[in-house]
C-alpha cells in the first residue's frame, strides 16, 4: 500500500494524495489489523462532520447547571471539529482496556482503615497512555501517508471522547453515560484523532442497555438523573476531585472513595467478568490502590508526587485525596485515629481540612473527640470551620445520646 501511495504522489507533504475510496478503506483495514501491535484494544472511524444533536443537549446540560466545570467552555469548539482541524475529514477513534480487579488487595481493618482509588487511577496515568498510543498510530499512518495531519487529543481535548467514540462504533452510549464496548464493556480509555485523511466511517452499535437501570438505581448520590444525564455536580467522581467544602449530606456518601467512583460500572452487568490485565502500564499497585489512611493525613508533596505523581490522580494535588481521607476515617468512626485527625483539626493550615476533621470526630465521637473540638472552636478564625465544628459537637456520638463506636 505504501509503494502504492507513493507512487500517486503521496509523498508531497503540501496536499493530500488523490487516491479512490478503495485505497482508504483498504488503509482502514490494515489499521484496525494493526491495532494490536500499537496498544490499541479497538479502532473506529467516525465522519468529522458537527455534532449537531450533541451541541443541543450540551446547551440544555449547562442550562440546567449540570456541568462539573472541568469541560471545555466553548461549545461550538466541542462540536465542531473542523474549528480544530480545518483540513478534517474523519476521526480515529480508539480504546484501550484497563484493569477492574485488584491481585491480593490489602484489607482495611480496625486500626489499618484504608482508602480506594478508583479504576481510572490505577497503574501509569492514562492520559500518558492514551497520548503515547495516539502517537504510535499517528506516526504508524503517516508512514503510509506523508500528507497526513492530525489533531488528537485524550479526555482533557476539546471533543467529548463519548460521543466521538460512540459515533466511531467503539460502542454505546449508555445509562451510564459511559461508552459500553461489546468487547471490552465500560472498562475502556477513549482517544481520538482528527486526520485530513478520508477514512470511510464505521457503523455505530446498537444500544444494548435494554429496560436495566442498576446503574442508576445504584448511583449513591442520584447523580444520574436520567437515562445517559449526568449531574456532574451531585458526581461522586466530581465531588472527590473538588478541593473546596463537601457538603455535609455527600460526605456519608463518599465513603472511603479517595479519587473518583466506580459504582455505575461495576453494578453493570455489561461488565460481569471483564477485566483487562495486558496493558502493563495500567496495571494497580494495590498499595496505591487502596492505601493506608491515616499516613495520607500528614503526606508531604514530596511524598505525594514521588507515590502518585504518576496516576491520574495526582493531577489536582494531594489536597482533595487528604480531605477525602479524613471523610473515610469518620465515615468508618475510625477511633484509632482521633490524635491523628486531632492533629489536622488543630494545626493544619487548610480550614477545609480542619473542619472536614471536626465532622469526622463528630462521627466517631468520645471524651477525646469531644475536647478536641471545643479546643478548635476557642481558636477558630475561618467562619465556615466553626460552622462545621459546631455541628460536630452538636452529633449523637459528642453529646452521648449513644455511645461512641
Amino acid at each position: 500500500m505504501a509503494e502504492q501511495l507513493h507512487q500517486s504522489g503521496g509523498a508531497d507533504s503540501a496536499s493530500m494524495p488523490v487516491m479512490g475510496g478503495g485505497f482508504w478503506a483498504a488503509l482502514k483495514e490494515e489499521m484496525k489489523e494493526a491495532a494490536p501491535l500499537l496498544g490499541i484494544d479497538k479502532i473506529g472511524v467516525a465522519s468529522s462532520a458537527p455534532f449537531t444533536e450533541l451541541k443541543q443537549r450540551l446547551i440544555r446540560h449547562r442550562e440546567l447547571g449540570y456541568e462539573s466545570g472541568f469541560e471545555e467552555p466553548d461549545l461550538d469548539k466541542r462540536t465542531t471539529p473542523g474549528l480544530l482541524l480545518p483540513t478534517a475529514q474523519s476521526i480515529v477513534a480508539i480504546a484501550v482496556a484497563y484493569p477492574s480487579k485488584l491481585v491480593s488487595p490489602p484489607k482495611s481493618e480496625p486500626g489499618a482503615r484504608r482508602g480506594i482509588m478508583a479504576r481510572s487511577a490505577w497503574g501509569l496515568d492514562y492520559h500518558t497512555v492514551l497520548r503515547d498510543r495516539l502517537a504510535r498510530l499517528e506516526a504508524w499512518l503517516k508512514e503510509r501517508v506523508p500528507a497526513m495531519l492530525a489533531e488528537s487529543m485524550v479526555d482533557t481535548g476539546e471533543l467529548s471522547d463519548r460521543a466521538v467514540a460512540e459515533r466511531a462504533g467503539i460502542g454505546w452510549s449508555a445509562k451510564n453515560c459511559s461508552i459500553i464496548s461489546p468487547e471490552f464493556g465500560s472498562w475502556i480509555y477513549l482517544g481520538e484523532m482528527i486526520t485530513n485523511l478520508p477514512l470511510p466511517p464505521d457503523e455505530p452499535v446498537t444500544d444494548s442497555c435494554g429496560e436495566c437501570t442498576k446503574c442508576i438505581d445504584a448511583c449513591p448520590t442520584g447523580a444520574i438523573v436520567a437515562p445517559g444525564q449526568l449531574n456532574a455536580k451531585r458526581c461522586i467522581s466530581f465531588i472527590t476531585q473538588t478541593k473546596d467544602w463537601v457538603p455535609e449530606p455527600f460526605m456519608r456518601k463518599i465513603g472511603n472513595r479517595l479519587y473518583g467512583c466506580d459504582t455505575c460500572q461495576t453494578v453493570c452487568p455489561k461488565n460481569r467478568g471483564k477485566n483487562w490485565t495486558h496493558q502493563p502500564e495500567l496495571q494497580p499497585d494495590p498499595e496505591l490502590a487502596k492505601p493506608l489512611l491515616v499516613p495520607l493525613l500528614t503526606i508531604g508533596n514530596r511524598e505525594f508526587k514521588e507515590r502518585y505523581g504518576h496516576t491520574s490522580s495526582a493531577w489536582r494535588g494531594k489536597k482533595p485525596i487528604q480531605r477525602n481521607a479524613v471523610i473515610a476515617l469518620g465515615t468508618f468512626k475510625e477511633a484509632s485515629a482521633v490524635p491523628d485527625l486531632t492533629e489536622v483539626l488543630l494545626k493544619d493550615t487548610r480550614p477545609v481540612l480542619r473542619g472536614t476533621a471536626a465532622w469526622s470526630l463528630g462521627q466517631i465521637g468520645g471524651e477525646a473527640a469531644k475536647a478536641a473540638l471545643e479546643q478548635a472552636l476557642a481558636a477558630e478564625t475561618d467562619e465556615e470551620a466553626v460552622c462545621y465544628i459546631k455541628r460536630a459537637l452538636e452529633q449523637p456520638a459528642i453529646t452521648g445520646e449513644h455511645p461512641p463506636v
